[in-house]
């Protein structure tokens, strides 16, 4: 047991070290704005027919001068297609496209993006997800990072909206993980595939860059497809990763348990390469958020500083995201929480759907 605590304190003084790191260096949006650059918005949409109205009335505040959105419409069966035709009407700048049938071997996600590249006119493409509201200067600023930085793709990560508890305790682990594993500013200039971070909800890539190595075609089949596009950047020779989007995007993914783990049940047991990578996530979140809280319980100083260093890192990463503070000290819950998500998607990754499609 002291041995398993002694490991609990240096991998939770790692976590905490490199989310103050990335905390201090991240890239943030500035104050001032720009309108040199141009964009081409896809927004997939597959039964969003409770988001359409929102989420066109979000992309119509946008201050940026020169923008088009083209709304792909993935074969929905609630009516999305009308719903949007109808919110952009008298507006040239924003199209809905009518998906074709998703042929085999692609998914979703990538078919829909890929038909909305054959419309995008602008300089750079910019993805975005239904669920996601934008602020009226996200693009401004944007296009002022993008200069600064000379990235070739930016993905600002979203402020992740947790009301219902199941939320609060899963959702502000997305952000946490790559806060704390992965040196974000040193990653946006290797060519390492393997420090390559991108999060699809909102991911700003020049269209050179992205027709140069093959377009959506190169992640057809993929469930993590915004983390695989990312590798491929990176692997044809371009350069980018995460920024902080929390002041100028937000999204609630979901909204109750069970959409919680469908979500994460169709990509978890992927994301940490397969069995065996999802085992060792489980040794080192069970060693480092569920051993310590035991440990603390019974009355170990040891395992109460290794508790409250991985509690830190949380705190340091709900600031970072503007984030609630205070789910940071359920942590060890949500570590089991998390432990469970990772076992069910690898026993049941197969009878997954999403979106009335098997994943």
């Amino acid at each position: 047991m002291s041995a398993l605590l002694s490991l609990s304190v240096v991998i939770n003084a790692f976590l905490l070290s490199m989310a103050i790191f990335n905390a201090i260096t991240i890239i943030r949006p500035r104050s001032q704005s720009s309108h040199d650059l141009s964009f081409s918005l896809l927004v997939p949409c597959r039964n969003e027919a409770e988001n359409a109205t929102d989420l066109v009335a979000s992309l119509r505040a946008l201050d940026h001068p020169n923008y088009e959105v083209i709304f792909i419409d993935d074969n929905s069966t609630d009516g999305t297609g009308d719903l949007l035709r109808e919110a952009i009407a008298s507006r040239p700048s924003m199209k809905v496209i009518t998906a074709a049938q998703l042929p085999d071997g692609w998914k979703g996600k990538p078919w829909a993006l890929s038909q909305g590249l054959t419309h995008a006119t602008h300089d750079y493409i910019v993805t975005i997800d239904a669920d996601v509201r934008l602020e009226p200067h996200a693009l401004s600023a944007m296009d002022a990072v993008l200069q600064r930085t000379g990235s070739d793709f930016l993905s600002p990560y979203p402020r992740q909206e947790a009301i219902t508890l199941s939320e609060r305790l899963i959702q502000p682990l997305l952000q946490w993980t790559w806060m704390t594993t992965v040196p974000l500013r040193l990653a946006m200039q290797s060519s390492r595939t393997s420090l390559a971070v991108a999060n699809g909800q909102f991911l700003l890539v020049k269209k050179s860059a992205l027709i140069s190595c093959g377009g959506f075609a190169t992640i057809k089949s993929s469930v993590l497809d915004d983390i695989d596009l990312a590798r491929a950047l990176i692997h044809g020779g371009f350069h980018g990763g995460v920024c902080d989007g929390s002041t100028i995007a937000s999204t609630r993914m979901y909204s109750s348990f069970r959409e919680i783990r469908a979500g994460y049940g169709k990509s978890m047991s992927t994301g940490f390469g397969g069995i065996f990578g999802s085992l060792a996530l489980v040794f080192v979140m069970a060693v480092s958020g569920i051993l310590p809280f035991i440990g603390s319980i019974a009355g170990s100083p040891i395992a109460t500083a290794s508790l409250l260093m991985v509690i830190a890192s949380r705190i340091v990463s709900a600031i970072s995201s503007r984030s609630l503070l205070i789910d940071a000290l359920l942590h060890p819950i949500s570590a089991f929480l998390f432990i469970y998500l990772l076992i069910y998607s690898n026993l049941f990754h197969s009878r997954i759907t999403w979106k009335g499609r098997p994943v």
